[in-house]
C-alpha cells in the first residue's frame, strides 16, 4: 500500500484518527508510551476501540513498566495524541502513535512526554520555539549481540565506507525509504567510524516532534534489523575498542511562527545570538547534570571516558568545553544559528534528552548565562592544556550525584520526575556493583 508524501493533514481528535485509519486500511493501533528507562511500551488496539481510547485511554499496571508506582496504584491510562499517527511503512495495517501517561484523571509527571511537553509550553510562555535534530547512530550485529554481523567489515578505518554500507543496503534503503514515506525529508546516511557502525539523519524538527520521531525510529530500526537476521543496538559502547554509540543533539531556538531564527546574529561570534549564548550558557552550566539523561546507563561512562579506539578517535567528550567547527569538545557551533551538544548517547530516552536541553537552555536564556571563552584547540591531543574545564562524570554514580545536587535543573524537570529518575537510576547502579563479573574473577581468584 503507497503511502502518500507525510501520510497527509494529521488527524486531532478521536474521531478524526478512526476516519484516518478507515480510509487507510488500518487495522490496529500500537498505542505507545516510552518509560523512565527508555524502554517503549504498547497495547494493540482494533481501530474499532481507538476513538474511545482517544477519550479514555489505553489501561497499563504502571508497576509492570519502569515507572516509579507501585502495583497498588490505580492504572496508568495512556491517551494517544493523533497527531502522532505514523502507519508503520513495512505493514500498513497497523499504525503506531505516541501517547500521554494520566493516573487519577491528571497527567503523570513522571512520564517522559509529559516532562518535555511542560518545558514546550514554558518555552512557548518566553515566545520561543525549540526545534532540534538528532544524529542517532546504531551497529548491526549478530542476533546474539555478540559481533558485527558483517564479517567484511574489518578496515581499521571503516568510517565512510562505501562497499560495507552498500553490502547493508536492503536494510538502509528500507528504513529510508519509509522516512521519505512519512515525509520526514531524510538526508543522508552513512557507515560510522566502528566496524558495524551506522547513523541516519532527517531533518530537524519542533522539539516534541523530533522525540517522537526519535522514539519511532529506534523501534523501527530495531525492527526491521530483525527482518534481515541482524540485531540493531543503539547500546552507547556494545564493543570494546570501538567507537561508541552518539546521539548528537543540533538546537536552534526560533520566534513562535517559526521564521525567524532567534539563535542568529551575524555581528556577535560564530554567528550565534545573546539568546543563543544565554541558552548555550545554560548548557554548560548544567553540563555535569546533564549526563544523568543524555548518557543515562553505566555502558555509556565506557563511551564518554574511554580510551583512545582503534580507528584513532572516540568522537566522545569527557570536558565540559564548547568551540566552533571543531569535533573535539562537547559543544560545537558549526555555523550561524545553531550549535550541536555531542555529549548525548544511544541509550538517552528520546523525551528526556530535548526536556532536559530545554530545561538547561530555558534556564541559561533566565538567568543570562555566559558559556565563558570558547578553546578551539584539538582536545583530544591538547586537553591536557585546558585547566578550568570541568570533568564530565567518570560513572554513572557520579552522573547521579551531580544530578542531585543540580537543585535548579530538578525543578525545572519536575520534583516528581527527579526524585523517581534518581530512584530508579541508584537502584541501576546497586544493581551493577553487585553484579559478579567475569572480569572479577580472572583478575582477583588467585589474589
Amino acid at each position: 500500500m503507497a503511502l502518500d508524501k507525510g501520510q497527509s493533514a494529521k488527524p486531532q481528535t478521536g474521531a478524526e484518527l478512526k476516519a484516518y485509519a478507515e480510509a487507510r486500511g488500518i487495522r490496529y493501533f500500537m498505542i505507545s508510551f516510552t518509560d523512565l528507562l527508555g524502554y517503549q511500551r504498547a497495547k494493540l488496539v482494533p481501530t474499532c476501540a481507538i476513538e474511545g481510547m482517544c477519550k479514555d485511554g489505553a489501561g497499563f499496571a504502571g508497576f509492570a513498566t519502569w515507572l516509579d508506582v507501585t502495583p497498588a496504584h490505580p492504572d496508568m491510562l495512556a491517551v494517544p495524541d493523533p497527531s502522532t499517527v505514523i502507519q508503520l511503512p513495512w505493514n500498513p495495517e497497523i499504525a503506531w502513535v505516541a501517547s500521554n501517561p494520566v493516573m487519577s484523571e491528571k497527567p503523570l509527571d513522571q512520564a517522559p512526554r509529559n516532562v518535555l511537553r511542560k518545558l514546550v509550553d514554558e518555552a512557548a510562555e518566553l515566545g520561543l520555539r525549540v526545534k532540534t535534530g538528532v544524529e542517532p547512530e546504531f551497529f548491526l550485529l549478530n542476533p546474539d549481540g555478540s559481533a558485527v554481523a558483517d564479517e567484511f567489515d574489518d578496515a581499521v578505518k571503516p568510517c565512510y565506507d562505501q562497499n560495507a554500507i552498500l553490502r547493508r543496503y536492503d536494510l538502509i534503503k528500507e528504513i529510508a525509504d519509509a522516512m521519505l514515506d512519512l515525509g520526514w525529508e531524510p538526508y543522508q546516511n552513512d557507515h560510522e567510524d566502528a566496524n558495524g557502525q551506522f547513523e541516519m539523519n532527517w531533518k530537524y524538527d519542533d522539539v516534541l516532534a523530533t522525540a517522537d520521531k526519535h522514539a519511532f525510529f529506534k523501534f523501527m530500526t530495531r525492527v526491521l534489523a530483525e527482518k534481515y537476521g541482524l540485531r540493531a543496538t543503539f547500546m552507547p559502547k556494545p564493543l570494546m575498542g570501538k567507537t561508541g554509540n552518539g546521539c548528537h543533539a543540533h538546537i536552534s531556538v526560533w520566534t513562535m511562527d517559526g521564521k525567524s531564527n532567534a539563535f542568529s546574529d551575524d555581528s556577535k561570534e560564530l554567528g550565534l545570538s545573546d539568546k543563543g549564548r544565554a541558552f548555550l550558557g545554560g548548557i554548560m552550566k548544567h553540563a555535569s547534570a546533564l549526563a544523568l539523561i543524555c548518557n543515562p546507563t553505566v555502558n555509556s561512562y565506557k563511551r564518554i571516558n574511554a580510551p583512545r579506539t582503534s580507528s584513532g578517535a572516540t568522537w566522545a567528550p569527557n570536558s565540559v568545553t564548547w568551540t566552533g567547527n571543531n569535533r573535539t569538545h562537547m559543544v560545537r557551533v558549526p555555523g550561524p544559528g545553531r550549535f550541536e551538544l555531542r555529549l548525548p548517547d544511544g541509550a538517552a530516552n528520546p523525551y528526556l534528552m530535548q526536556a532536559v536541553i530545554l530545561a538547561a537552555g530555558l534556564d541559561g536564556i533566565r538567568t543570562n548565562a555566559d558559556p565563558g571563552p570558547r578553546s578551539d584547540i584539538n582536545f583530544y591531543t591538547e586537553g591536557h592544556l585546558v585547566k578550568n574545564a570541568p570533568k564530565l562524570p567518570l560513572n554513572l554514580l557520579d552522573a547521579i550525584r551531580a544530578f542531585d545536587a543540580d537543585e535548579g535543573l530538578k525543578a525545572a524537570l519536575g520534583e516528581e520526575f527527579s526524585n523517581a529518575f534518581i530512584k530508579m537510576k541508584t537502584q541501576e547502579w546497586n544493581e551493577y556493583c553487585g553484579h559478579f563479573t567475569q572480569w572479577e574473577k580472572q583478575n582477583t581468584l588467585d589474589i
